[in-house]
């Protein structure tokens, strides 16, 4: 049996309503899929579930669907993740982004640095932010996953820092940065955590984080954390802390 096509719709979803899928989607779902009247797409919206959906009209340019029936309800994350994570050059932000998302991120905060080398501003930032969001949908339509996770616009590293510190979270929180060379004795290992419900992962540039950005995260209580004994690329790193994570308390 073909695998049913998934498509975010950022619309309200209501069985039995009929909706227009945007002129990306409906490209998508003509030129690239060859999809045609009658056939059936999977809908979701990040807050009502996926859905199925008729396709009752399509053209060139628009495709109207028919929601038929609710297939799955909307998905609660066991374990709340945060990744702060300093903008690395070329495709590896898009990378980290992409990959986290389909690891089950719920937030992202492109983080400025002191060894950070991307400089954006104005309308350049706006396009990277909108094109970053994208990536994130698009790997929600692959993998499944209903919720959309949130990608904050940029804000330096300290400010991040301070600010999840100054949050007062209810259930239990962990607070992480991630450096290759951590004073052995305030380094700490994930297996000693138990029943964390909520993590905020800090991951540094491509030249890693200064031991004096490091020392302000720790003053900010964000606990020194390694992953062995390699050193791991900016991009590689969330991937594999984040895969533990999801391991020790989450839904791997």
């Amino acid at each position: 049996m073909a695998q049913i096509p998934r498509i975010y719709l950022d619309q309200a979803i209501s069985i039995n309503a009929t909706v227009d899928l945007d002129s990306q989607a409906s490209q998508h779902v003509s030129k690239v899929l060859r999809l045609a009247i009658g056939d059936t797409i999977q809908l979701f919206n990040g807050k009502d579930g996926d859905v199925l959906a008729e396709i009752i009209e399509a053209s060139k340019k628009t495709t109207t669907v028919k929601i038929t029936e609710q297939l799955l309800p909307q998905q609660a994350m066991p374990l709340h993740s945060h990744l702060g994570q300093v903008i690395s050059k070329g495709d590896r932000m898009e990378y980290t982004i992409q990959k986290a998302t389909e690891l089950g991120i719920c937030e992202i905060t492109p983080l400025w640095s002191e060894r950070c080398e991307v400089k954006l501003k104005g309308d350049r930032l706006e396009k990277k932010l909108d094109q970053w969001r994208k990536i994130a949908i698009s790997s929600c339509e692959q993998n499944g996953r209903n919720q959309l996770p949130i990608i904050h616009s940029p804000m330096n590293y300290d400010e991040w820092a301070k600010q999840i510190n100054q949050q007062k979270q209810s259930e239990i929180t962990a607070n992480f940065v991630l450096h290759p060379h951590p004073n052995p004795e305030q380094q700490v290992q994930l297996k000693d955590f138990n029943n964390v419900q909520h993590v905020n992962l800090l991951i540094g540039p491509e030249g890693g984080f200064s031991g004096s950005e490091v020392q302000q995260a720790v003053n900010e209580e964000f606990d020194y954390l390694t992953l062995g004994p390699r050193v791991f690329r900016t991009e590689t790193a969330s991937v594999a802390a984040l895969s533990v994570m999801q391991y020790l308390w989450g839904d791997f």
